[in-house]
């Protein structure tokens, strides 16, 4: 089992994730996301709009998602 924060993912709080594979770690990332979003949390607000940014570009979330991953394995 692995943990990764809110921060290490490029968001902006403390709260951990804990999965034995990254696929599992990015959908709770995004779930908690989803929820600070509902609740209108101002500082998840400026990590969302720079994500979303990403995703325009294939190339650039590809890339971020291969650095995350990696990140995930060294654990």
């Amino acid at each position: 089992m692995k943990t990764m924060t809110c921060k290490q993912l490029g968001g902006s709080c403390d709260e951990e994730f804990h999965a034995t594979t990254f696929d599992e770690i990015e959908k709770q990332s995004k779930q908690h996301g989803m929820e600070m979003l509902l609740q209108g949390d101002q500082t998840h607000l400026d990590p969302m709009h720079k994500m979303k940014n990403l995703m325009t570009s294939p190339e650039k979330i590809r890339e971020w998602f291969n650095s995350e991953r990696k990140e995930f394995d060294a654990l």
